[in-house]
Order: structure tokens, then C-alpha cells, then sequence
């Protein structure tokens, strides 16, 4: 791994930065500090800002934890950073990192993997807005945040296209709604480890996300064993397809009447979130793996050339 000699390696947990996503990220990022202080390392926290590289120079840490979210930290821009100041780092490397960001190229990777997906496509503000860009029910989503950040869904038998919010990105991403229950699988190196059902009232959404109580968490998922088996391994499939490393955790809707063929993946979150609640960490302590053991395997798997 190019640790030094010390006994205690340094690590800087990369947290906060620019993106619409900063509290998560300073959430995550405080819980894995942490955790790796009480597994021995010596831990610098980081509020990543546009002096990172001067930081890390003045730091020269032996390691930099990614718990960014969002754009910068999970598109391949600060990958490109350490890579560049041979820092090594954990979770995705580069092109894996802006791979699973655009949620367009994401699916034609799904497509060649043999992921199901549902429809999808680009377009302008202004062409999502004239008129409606496919049949509804459809969703209409940033194609470069994560998080559930601003997204519309256009019911059955809606009459108009949905009016964007100024803050929208110029070019969004519309997609055919997935009907069904949210389900989630997180691979850890090369293991995918459990099936999470996630039941919420409505739409599964930042607020259900992120605060206590917003979203009840069944694992593992209770569905036929096909439909289970078949989340492992189009998790794992989308993992090793996209290049992912370390960790990631794939989303998935299932359409129960439709029974295997209900089945589609939506998304690949490079960066997940690592908190006490959060999906990946439960899936973990699930299969016997405690959170202090995980932010260490994540810490100890880093390398720079991911």
C-alpha cells in the first residue's frame, strides 16, 4: 500500500466540500474519523475546499478515506487529485468514480453487463419543459447528483410536463418510472453482501434518506430466492463493470407483479453513505463485519492506480 514505517498510519478523511450533498458528507466523515481513531490510526479531518492539494502537501497523510458525496468527490475530480499527488486513496478510482456519476453512461455499462434498466435519456431544460419527452408515469432527475437531490415525478395520465426548478441542471436526465419496492445491495472488495428492502411512505427521498425514522430498513430483504440471488449478482456484475473498488452500493426497483422481469437496476453510488443508519454499514454488521472493522479493511484496501 506505500504506508511508511510508522505504526500508525495517517489518515486524512476527506469530508464537506462544494457539493449539494455537503452535510451527508460531513456526517460520514465524522463518523469514520471516529472509528478509525478508536482502530488506532492517527486521523486528520479534512473540509475539502479548493486549497485540498495545499492541504494535503502540508498534511502528507499516508492515506486519504474518501467520505465525499456528490459531484467533486464522487465524479473522478478528486481521484484525479491524489492520483496526481500519489496519495493513495480509497473506494473508486477515476474513471469508475465519473463513470457511475452520469447515470446515462452508467446504464449503457448496465446495458453491455446485462443489468436490466429501464428507458431513458438526456435532454435540455427547455425540452423536458415544452412537452412530455416520453409517456408517463416518468421521473425527471439530475443525471450528475446524487442523493435524490431535485427530482420530479410525472404521474399517469399528467397532462403537462413538470416545471423545473431554477436550480436544475441545464441537461437532465428523464427515465421510464420503476414501479415497485427500493431495494439496495452494497459489494464490499468482490463480496456482494446482503439484499436491503427499503419501506418508506411515498418516494424514498433525501429527507427519508438521511434523518431518523424517514425510512424502515428490512435485511435481509424477504423476496423470492431468484429475485434475491438475481440483486447479488447484478450488484456485483455492475460493480466489476463500471471498475468500481473498495465499496459501492447498487439500487435496484422491483416490481413484484411482474416477478424476475420486475426487476431493474437504477443506480451505482461510488461514495455511499457511512453512518451509523446508513445502508452500507448496516449491510456490513449484518454479515458480521463491525463498523470499526469496516472503515479499517476500507482504509487498508487503499491504493493510488484504482
Amino acid at each position: 500500500m506505500g504506508m511508511s514505517g510508522r505504526t500508525s498510519p495517517k489518515v486524512a478523511v476527506l469530508m464537506g466540500g462544494p457539493s449539494a450533498e455537503r452535510e451527508v458528507s460531513l456526517s460520514t466523515g465524522r463518523e469514520c474519523a471516529a472509528a478509525l481513531r478508536d482502530e488506532g490510526f492517527e486521523v486528520i479531518e479534512v473540509d475539502a475546499g479548493v486549497d485540498l492539494a495545499l492541504r494535503l502537501s502540508e498534511i502528507k497523510p499516508d492515506v486519504c478515506f474518501n467520505a465525499l458525496h456528490g459531484r467533486w468527490g464522487e465524479d473522478g475530480c478528486v481521484q484525479g487529485i491524489l492520483e496526481w499527488m500519489r496519495i493513495p486513496y480509497t473506494h473508486s478510482g477515476v474513471l469508475a468514480s465519473a463513470l457511475a456519476m452520469d447515470k446515462e453512461r452508467t446504464k449503457d455499462v448496465y446495458r453491455a453487463a446485462g443489468v436490466p434498466v429501464v428507458d431513458s435519456g438526456i435532454f435540455t431544460k427547455a425540452e423536458i419543459e415544452a412537452g412530455h419527452v416520453m409517456a408517463p408515469p416518468y421521473v425527471v432527475k439530475p443525471y450528475n447528483e446524487g442523493s435524490s437531490v431535485g427530482i420530479y415525478i410525472v404521474p399517469e395520465g399528467a397532462e403537462h410536463p413538470p416545471k423545473l426548478a431554477a436550480d436544475m441542471p441545464e441537461r437532465v436526465m428523464a427515465e421510464a418510472y420503476a414501479p415497485g419496492r427500493e431495494l439496495t445491495v452494497t459489494v464490499l472488495g468482490d463480496r456482494p453482501l446482503t439484499v436491503t428492502d427499503i419501506l418508506t411512505e411515498g418516494w424514498y427521498d433525501y429527507d427519508a434518506k438521511y434523518k431518523a425514522g424517514g425510512s424502515r430498513h428490512v435485511l435481509p430483504a424477504e423476496l423470492p430466492k431468484n429475485v434475491f440471488d438475481a440483486c447479488l449478482d447484478h450488484a456485483l456484475a455492475a460493480h466489476r463493470a463500471l471498475g468500481c473498488r473498495g465499496v459501492s452500493r447498487t439500487d435496484f426497483r422491483w416490481d413484484e407483479a411482474r416477478a424476475l422481469d420486475g426487476l431493474v437496476a437504477l443506480e451505482t453510488n461510488t461514495q455511499p453513505g457511512m453512518t451509523p443508519t446508513s445502508l452500507v454499514p448496516e449491510q456490513a454488521a449484518h454479515v458480521g463485519v463491525t463498523f470499526g472493522a469496516l472503515c479499517r479493511w476500507i482504509v487498508e484496501d487503499a491504493s493510488c492506480d484504482r
